[in-house]
């Protein structure tokens, strides 16, 4: 893709953002324990901790909230938003949930027991701590490109088929309950799986009994990458991709917060109709009844609309074009970035680009109180304080990507925010030296530790040099 397309909407409604002095920033952060997740919104000038949830609605999505049907049991609005879940990824049975998360509870639940191991494409930290709650452990499968920041392998989000033979020849297929796919991969930088590496894993797991799961909270840019890169599928739309992605698979778990354009909401789909009873059951233990599961009529009515723009062509050129943009301005600066870049985030090499700290100062998270401490943008960490610890030594995990992701809500930011955080990022790398210490934990939590981990400055008062 050359160039930066107009985006494919005007605005109607703003919201205003406020920029603040480095000397208020610096008191907010130590405030936050320098953790840009514990800072409140209204002082993040730009806010690209994620793309989940923090999506603009369309004037379509807003008029549905309004035809919402708040009944407890059996809502118009169920219906409407089971039928689209269906027309696009194909699975039979839908079961709401409030969102990703809560379908991650509710699969686990259902399908692990303790002693048992779950091979996926790289971990992503909810999807593991859940596998791990339940008593299962986590096997890193994915092709080995994935590690490597600077290799250019087009679908880095493919599993070993190598690995994962090892894998089930290890331990038996019978103490497999699933294979775990991300689509794309968050934790590799938004990388996505190809069509036929999927089709080969189905084919694999399957001849062993073994169901495969897709985690489909980003796959309409899985999809987008497939059109544009694997052989065969250049005249094929983004909706025939999804439906192509899903397909050999068993299941999925939703987080619409992402790819479906809304703030809230998710779902579990499935084939099985023994597995969907059983997940209902545990639906309505812990996030509502099986037809709304945690969300109202009218989140589930926005969902519905969201999902047939999600596969908008236009909508999918323009989101992928403000990711390429950022990237390529880094790229070009020099600043070490995840390649290729991803579908949703851009995302900077923190090993690269703070080389002079140790690890152990957790670099990525050093290098995003320095995004905001420069700009007041806010990214998120992810390497080793989303790794957490290993649970049977208790030590730090130390993964091989460790990075900033700035992560680009859905229709939300212009090209000139853009802009505004290419500069900024550029101007930390450039003066990177400055940055002479670490983090290190004041506060720790036993799960998710990055959401709500508290630091401070590792033999120094700040992390940059007086």
């Amino acid at each position: 893709m050359t160039g930066y397309p107009p985006e494919p909407w005007r605005v109607k409604m703003v919201e205003p953002i406020r920029a603040t002095t480095r000397e208020y920033r610096e008191q907010a952060l130590r405030a936050a324990g320098w953790n840009p997740c514990l800072l409140r919104s209204e002082d993040v000038y730009v806010d690209l901790f994620t793309d989940s949830g923090t999506n603009a609605m369309s004037d379509r999505q807003w008029s549905a909230l309004m035809r919402g049907d708040e009944a407890y049991a059996g809502a118009r609005s169920f219906y409407v938003f089971e039928e689209a879940v269906r027309a696009h990824y194909g699975y039979e049975h839908v079961i709401p949930v409030h969102q990703g998360r809560g379908g991650e509870n509710i699969l686990s639940r259902c399908l692990i027991r303790p002693g048992t191991h779950i091979p996926g494409n790289m971990y992503f930290p909810s999807t593991r701590a859940h596998q791990e709650l339940n008593g299962a452990t986590f096997h890193d499968v994915i092709i080995d490109e994935a590690h490597d920041p600077s290799c250019e392998h087009p679908f880095k989000g493919d599993v070993d088929l190598g690995k994962l033979r090892a894998v089930i020849a290890e331990f038996g297929p019978e103490s497999i309950p699933y294979v775990s796919i991300a689509a794309t991969v968050n934790m590799a930088g938004g990388q996505p799986i190809s069509v036929a590496n999927l089709a080969e894993v189905g084919e694999l797991a399957h001849a062993n009994g073994i169901p495969v799961f897709l985690d489909t909270a980003r796959a309409i840019e899985n999809a987008w990458f497939v059109q544009q890169r694997e052989p065969g599928w250049a005249n094929a739309s983004i909706a025939e991709i999804l439906l192509a992605l899903c397909a050999v698979t068993d299941g999925a778990v939703m987080s619409s917060k992402k790819d479906s354009l809304v703030n809230i909401g998710g779902w579990i789909g499935l084939r099985d109709s023994e597995l969907a009873e059983k997940a209902r059951g545990l639906v309505l233990l812990y996030e509502g009844l099986h037809t709304y599961g945690g969300m109202a009529g009218r989140d589930m009515e926005a969902i519905a609309a969201g999902i047939a723009e999600s596969v908008e062509e236009d909508h999918v050129r323009a989101r992928i074009a403000q990711v390429e943009h950022l990237g390529g301005r880094l790229r070009d600066a020099g600043v070490p970035v995840i390649l290729p870049l991803g579908g949703h985030c851009v995302c900077v090499d923190a090993t690269a680009t703070l080389s002079h700290l140790p690890r152990t100062g957790f670099t990525a998270q050093t290098l995003a109180a320095a995004v905001y401490l420069q700009a007041g943008v806010r990214g998120v960490e992810r390497g080793a304080v989303s790794a957490g610890r290993d649970p049977v030594t208790g030590e730090n995990r130390f993964p091989p990507l460790e990075f900033l992701r700035l992560a680009i809500p859905r229709r939300v930011y212009t090209r000139s925010h853009i802009d505004y955080v290419a500069d900024n990022v550029i101007e930390v790398h450039q003066r990177r030296d400055d940055i002479v210490r670490g983090l290190a934990f004041t506060y720790e939590p036993r799960h998710l530790r990055f959401f709500q981990a508290r630091f401070a400055p590792d033999g120094g008062e700040t992390i940059f040099a007086r």
